[in-house]
Parts: C-alpha cells; structure tokens; sequence
C-alpha cells in the first residue's frame, strides 16, 4: 500500500470524525476523536435480520418485568445487603410505589441490548442497558465515516476490510432516536391540554466528557420541534416544581413532557456535597421520586433500572419459556427470546469450590456495575469467588464467556490521531430500541438503530469511553 495515501487517508478520517461529533471532550475548549476502526465489520445478512426481529420482544419483555413490582422487589432484596447502591435504589422503588401519590410517569424504555456472536452458539445476550443507554449517534457516524471512506479512499477501504464486495449495513439511529422521543414528548404535551413547545430534559453529569453524542441526539429531536434542555439532578433539586393535572413543572420553561437520563447508574450521579454529605441518594435520589409522581414520560424509570440489572438477566436467563410468558410474552414470543439469553449462574457457598473444576477462561463474574471495570477475568475469578462475603453473594453472576471469531484479516483502528493494525479484532452488537409504555416509537416495531464496539481479542475492557474498544459498523459480504 502507498503509505502516503494511507497516511492522508487516516488523516481525512481523523477530521471527518472530528468535523461530524465523532468525538470526546478532552477540556473544556477541546475535543479528541473517538477511537473507530477503518473498515467494517462483516455480518450475515439473516443474522442481522433475525437480530432485528429479537430485539423488540427484548424490549417487550424488560417492559413486563418492570412493571411487575412484586417479582422486582423479589428480586432486587437479595442485592441489598451486598450492593448499597441498589439498596439505594430499591429504597426508592418503594418509595415511588408504595406511597400515597401515584406513579403517574410514562415508563419510555429505550434500550441498548447487547450481544456477542459466539463462534460457536451464535449471538448471545452480554446485558441490557436501560439507563443511559448512549452512544447510539456514534453509531450511526461511524456506519456514515464508512460510507465516506468506501466514496473517498476506496483503495484504502478495500485494503483493510475482510472482503472487496461489501453492501454497508443502513443505521438510522439518530433520526429514530430522535423521533421516537419526540413523538413521545408530543403525546404527553397533547394529552395534559398545553399548546406550544414539547419540552424535553436530558439529565446529564457534570463535567462530563461524553457530551458530543448526547448533542448529536439534542440537535436532532430539536429538528423535530421539542425544545431540548440539559440538567444535572442537582441543578434539577431546585428547579423542578409540581403544577395541576400532575404537570412536572420546570422553573422558567413551564410543562415537562419527556426526560432522558444519562446520569443515575452510579453513586456519584447523586451526590451532592452541600446537601448530604457522603450519603447516596438521600437527597438528589428524591429528584426520580419526584419525576416518577408526574405525569411525563421517562426513561429510565427507576424500575426499568432495576430490571436491566445483571441479577434480573441471569434471573431470566434460568427460565424455561412458561415462565417467561409471566412478563406479557406469548409462549411462541418466549421461544423465539430464550435462544439468545445465554448462560448464567448465581453465585453461593459453593460457587468456589465448583468453579476449581472449571475452565476459567470460560467464564466470566459479574457484579451489578454498569460501564467498564465490573467483570473478573480468568485466574481473578477464583481468588475473588473465595474472598466473597455470604452478603455479597447476590451481588455477583457467572456468566458463560463468549467468543466470537475476529476477523479474518487485519483490521485498522485509529485512536488518538495514530491507526495500528489488530490481527484478532471482535465485535460487540448493540441494538437500540425504544417503546412508549410497551407501545412501538419506530417504524420498525420498536428497532432504532446499532451499535458496534469492536476490541482486540486479548483486551478484557472493550467500552469506547473507557477501555480498548472502538466505534465501528457492520457490512454484509456481497
């Protein structure tokens, strides 16, 4: 290969990214590209098919288990003695449906379900994310960066993917994102009697640095005629208020009618220092309760939270069909899911002492973490097994390890403006959805778009905020 041409091609790409939000806040008057692969990554076309078909029954099925809240708090309760997180969160599960107000809210699950394609199996549930489930615009940008690549480079394009004759996977995920919250925030505009604006909240972390696609999804449902703010739970301690007819109410915009969360799935989201203290969510955590009380949609409702958790998957994963239909599946809807939901186990007393007879690397543990730096790996998993405390145990999950094939030849991946060639690629799938009260948002039954999270191989931590993963999208061989 012509390493001038490939040199200014890794650079186009690098400004493209950067030119089109593909990127990470490095200060607060800078930013860095994200980290993506050059080329796509193959898939079968029936594969993706049937992917797409799954993922609204997914959706279908978390919305049953949230609203199941005596199967929930079952659940949940072993978790609280180990995890003061969600012993926080239960706490306000309660709070919002034991009391005396009703939970006026509009459960809108929009989900990210992940999956791995196992060499072997085939695609495999990894988890469901139901709170701050993002990176869905970069999703999108990287299968367009593709695009742009395939047009402008086309010799560097066919260099470094699998096959020459490739058909790039369409991924629409902002506009259907965008569309389905703001369809959402229409109804709830219409149905409280207001005229004017739809208004719309994204609760966001202070100071964070994975702000550009948040804004890509803000500007695009702002396009559709809602007008988008961006709050933190503390900013939103003093501003919300409650108006008639169960009207949340924020201080100088008036009616709230959709809230998107991307802030809440860790301890630090709810602190705030010159409220209480150390404590967690004693305060802030009200915000939810409060949200919850009116009538707006929401995700993520904090039991959605509690029914993407890794104990309801592995809960889940243990049951035969029947009694899958207890969340508003059919039975046929039931056999269609259980395939793809893997293999889990609780961890007990004897967890340690069954594991010394297993393949480590054929497992991974799991505790209830979301993001990276949660999962124990290898010759850590039995070390970690024995130093559990019987209170800890409900906290953590075995789950089968997969491994799916990487790719057939090099792949290029730029991250932080230098490209290096990875021999043993992978990739992870993450399929969005979006439903309103267990009602569809898209045009296609409640799918809204992908996202692909491909690392090496031998790296345990593939995120792309914070591990070895890189953006990428899929292509079907031709």
């Amino acid at each position: 290969m012509n390493e001038v041409q490939r040199s200014l091609a890794i650079q186009d790409a690098i400004e493209w990214s950067l030119m089109h939000g593909m990127a990470l806040k490095s200060s607060i008057d800078s930013a860095r590209h994200c980290a993506f692969s050059f080329a796509p990554t193959l898939i079968q076309r029936d594969r993706f098919e049937l992917l797409k078909s799954v993922v609204p029954l997914m959706g279908k099925l978390i919305h049953g288990v949230s609203e199941n809240n005596e199967f929930l708090e079952d659940a949940i309760k072993p978790l609280c003695s180990g995890d003061a997180f969600f012993a926080s969160l239960m706490s306000l599960h309660q709070e919002i449906h034991r009391g005396s107000e009703a939970a006026e809210r509009i459960p809108m699950l929009l989900m990210r379900t992940d999956f791995m394609d196992d060499a072997e199996h085939g695609p495999k549930l990894i988890e469901f994310n139901g709170i701050a489930a993002g990176m869905g615009p970069f999703g999108q940008r990287a299968h367009e960066l593709h695009s742009y690549l395939q047009y402008q480079w086309p010799q560097q394009f066919k260099h470094w993917s699998e096959t020459e004759n490739l058909e790039l996977v369409p991924n629409q995920g902002i506009e259907n994102l965008a569309k389905g919250i703001a369809g959402a925030a229409t109804t709830v505009r219409a149905q409280s009697g207001e005229s004017g604006q739809p208004l719309f909240i994204m609760v966001v972390q202070p100071d964070e640095d994975n702000v550009y696609d948040q804004h890509l999804l803000e500007e695009a449902i702002q396009k559709e005629g809602v007008k988008t703010v961006r709050r933190t739970f503390r900013q939103l301690y003093d501003q919300l208020s409650s108006g008639e007819n169960h009207r949340l109410m924020l201080e100088g915009l008036g009616g709230v009618d959709a809230i998107y969360l991307r802030a809440g799935y860790q301890h630090c989201d709810y602190h705030a220092e010159d409220l209480d203290g150390d404590r967690c969510c004693s305060k802030l955590g009200k915000v939810r309760v409060m949200m919850e009380r009116h009538r707006v949609a929401i995700n993520a409702t904090v039991s959605q939270q509690l029914a993407t958790s890794k104990r309801v998957q592995m809960l889940l994963s243990s049951m035969d069909e029947t009694a899958l239909t207890a969340f508003g599946l059919t039975l046929d809807e039931a056999a269609r899911i259980k395939p793809f939901l893997g293999e889990m186990r609780p961890v007990d007393e004897g967890s340690a002492d069954w594991f010394e007879s297993e393949n480590a690397h054929n497992w991974v543990l799991k505790n209830q973490g979301e993001g990276g730096g949660h999962c124990v790996f290898d010759d850590d998993i039995l070390p970690r097994l024995k130093s559990l405390k019987p209170e800890e145990f409900s906290a953590w999950s075995l789950m089968r390890r997969l491994h799916p094939r990487h790719r057939s030849s090099p792949a290029l991946v730029v991250r932080n403006g230098e490209a290096a060639p990875v021999d043993d690629l992978i990739s992870e799938i993450g399929m969005f959805t979006l439903h309103l009260d267990g009602h569809s948002l898209t045009s296609e039954l409640g799918y809204a778009g992908y996202l692909i999270r491909s690392k090496p191989s031998s790296v345990a931590e593939g995120g792309v905020h914070s591990g070895q993963g890189s953006v990428d999208s899929l292509a079907y061989e031709l």
